[in-house]
């Protein structure tokens, strides 16, 4: 999401020059945690509901704007050396990265599918998982050989040099990979960010998300 969001801001500022945008990139939980503890933001885009859900139990955002801003798919990704690949034969793999499920969406989307499958406890209880701080780092560990592969989204797995798509994990086993998009509360009083949010929701921001490999919200 991050090389699309930076896409998005370019667009924007065509039109939009002297309204400046401040982007802080992380996993969706340490984002979520950042605004509870009173960050400044305006516009926060998770890659799981349950973040938005968070601050909206803590009455952070305005409910009223939150909207899908796109969707995603999990897949795994590695040394093409390893083709062909399905998710049972990853047990036969020794390192295995994945971004730590309590605060890194990707993760928790790989552990559901893990559980599912009936693999978790294997790749837990045989130390094979390397958990990282966000999706981003799981990527680069597998382009850089350091693991077997890694879990990470099909957006991100576009964006390795080395590493290839093994497979792609199986869409029943995990629920949607969901972006929901929603203003904070001092993003309703602030006239910049409501015109940028409203951005984001046109047809122009949808050309260019799906660009990058989202889906775009129905």
């Amino acid at each position: 999401m991050t090389d699309a969001i930076k896409a998005l801001s370019v667009d924007f500022g065509k039109t939009h020059p002297d309204i400046e945008i401040l982007f802080n990139f992380g996993a969706s939980g340490a984002l979520a945690k950042q605004i509870e503890q009173g960050a400044p933001v305006d516009i926060f885009i998770s890659a799981h509901t349950k973040w938005m859900k968070h601050l909206a139990d803590k009455n952070l955002i305005d409910t009223c704007s939150e909207r899908v801003f796109g969707y995603n798919t999990l897949v795994f990704t590695g040394d093409p050396k390893l083709e062909p690949l399905g998710l049972a034969d990853i047990v036969q793999l020794k390192r295995i990265a994945i971004g730590t499920p309590e605060s890194v969406p990707a993760g928790q989307y790989a552990k559901q599918a893990l559980i599912a499958s009936g693999l978790w406890d294997t790749l837990e209880q045989g130390n094979r998982l390397m958990l990282t701080q966000d999706v981003r780092q799981a990527l680069i560990y597998a382009d850089r050989g350091e693991v077997d592969g890694a879990f990470v989204y099909k957006t991100d797995a576009l964006l390795a040099t080395n590493a290839k798509v093994l497979f792609s994990v199986p869409a029943e086993l995990y629920d949607q990979v969901t972006y929901p998009i929603a203003l904070t509360l001092t993003g309703t009083n602030n006239e910049a960010a409501q015109t940028l949010f409203e951005y984001l929701q046109t047809p122009a921001a949808t050309t260019i998300i799906t660009g990058f490999g989202f889906e775009p919200a129905k």
